[in-house]
């Protein structure tokens, strides 16, 4: 089975986030971070099969140690709130060998990020399955600042000063000059992301042709194709850990539904196109039948492909055809051609009622996801609060603020 999932986050200080607790996790192993002077061991972590980090030219060669290079991010970002690494997911192909996909992600990652100028840290999971479809996949954690010649981390931003008529600085209210801050490369852009999608799909659909796998993925989503498909919802590995129990989960419910409403709109759309094109094909003859019933309709239409099939194998298709359309009209009720268009009409709306109905349940899905995700970040952090809280010393409060702002 084909799959394209294709998402990026922001790993920050703001949330609580360490990014060498979360390349431990990638990476599977025991990391110490310098900033939160605390070890984050993940050595236990299953599915991990490969990893590595990809450096541009100009970065030291230290940075191949991956403690090292975070705890380097982490020391070149002073503010409690910074914004420390990228974090790409992406899906690998069930279809291609584990080694064909270390490949793919390796030429992917080394084109795309690293020959840009970032410094990319690649963790290949597969996690162990009993039952249902492997779920390959990749992780890859990248810098956010861009690289000086020699090597140290430059700046994510750089001021543009306003300028009046003259060319000089014009200072705002509070007597300092104004200034727009400028990014000073384009990773964090929508253009960007839109690129490194469409590069992947690329990259996925180019191997699958070389190896001769019909399969195709398309980064766009199911209206910018024009497909007229209600999209799934996106599981995560909880939930379908529970579904490989035999434990239906609502998410596992609502996409059972998803796909069996899609499969009869496929079905009704497929058997109305059928029958529209054989009568069309008759009303364009002069000398077509003029009988208002959908049934001598299509009994005349395959009578006329019948006497016209040069073969028996076409034949014998055509009467699978006939028989096929006469058993959706009995089934559908539709004997004239007022009824098939009714049909037509009806499918086409409850189609987008499903669809409209669908993003409003995704999009409450999504918001329920996110109070729970803050609810944890509250659950953890409350501790801290409450500390904060029972200190009465001034300076004492002060301090403790200080260094845990970023929970706080």
């Amino acid at each position: 089975m084909a799959l394209y999932h294709f998402s990026v986050s922001q790993i920050k200080r703001s949330a609580g986030q360490s990014v060498l607790a979360a390349a431990a996790y990638r990476a599977g192993e025991r990391l110490y971070s310098e900033y939160y002077d605390e070890i984050s061991d993940y050595t236990r972590k299953g599915g991990v099969l490969h990893t590595e980090i990809l450096l541009p030219a100009h970065a030291p060669e230290c940075f191949r140690n991956r403690a090292t290079l975070w705890n380097a991010v982490e020391a070149a970002e002073r503010h409690p709130k910074a914004q420390l690494a990228y974090s790409f997911d992406i899906a690998l192909q069930n279809k291609l060998s584990l080694n064909e996909n270390i490949e793919l992600a390796r030429a992917f990652v080394q084109k795309e990020f690293v020959d840009r100028g970032m410094i990319a840290d690649l963790a290949i999971h597969s996690p162990d399955k009993t039952g249902g479809i492997p779920n390959p996949h990749m992780h890859v954690m990248t810098t956010m600042r861009p690289l000086n010649p020699d090597g140290s981390f430059a700046p994510k931003q750089r001021r543009e000063y306003v300028l009046d008529a003259s060319g000089n600085r014009i200072r705002g209210s509070d007597g300092r000059y104004r200034f727009n801050a400028v990014h000073t490369t384009d990773w964090h852009s929508p253009e960007r992301l839109e690129s490194w999608r469409t590069a992947w799909c690329n990259a996925v659909n180019a191997k699958f042709e070389e190896k001769g796998i019909p399969s195709r993925i398309d980064h766009r989503s199911y209206a910018r194709q024009s497909v007229e498909q209600i999209p799934t919802v996106h599981e995560g590995p909880n939930v379908r850990k529970l579904e490989q129990k035999g434990i239906r989960t609502e998410k596992g419910e609502l996409n059972r539904w998803i796909r069996s409403t899609n499969k009869l709109t496929r079905t009704l759309k497929t058997q109305i196109a059928k029958l529209t094109e054989w009568i069309n094909a008759l009303r364009s003859e002069p000398e077509a039948s003029k009988t208002p019933t959908l049934w001598a309709l299509v009994s005349e239409a395959q009578q006329r492909r019948y006497a016209q099939a040069w073969s028996q194998k076409g034949k014998v298709c055509d009467l699978k055809q006939f028989a096929e359309t006469v058993n959706f009209l009995q089934a559908h009720q539709l004997f004239t051609l007022e009824d098939l268009s009714t049909q037509l009409s009806e499918t086409h709306s409850a189609f987008h009622q499903l669809s409209d109905a669908l993003h409003s349940t995704s999009s409450r899905i999504r918001e329920l996801e996110a109070l729970i995700r803050q609810a944890d970040i509250y659950a953890k952090n409350k501790p801290i609060y409450e500390n904060l809280n029972a200190i009465h010393w001034k300076s004492r409060r002060d301090a403790y603020a200080q260094e845990h702002d970023g929970e706080l």
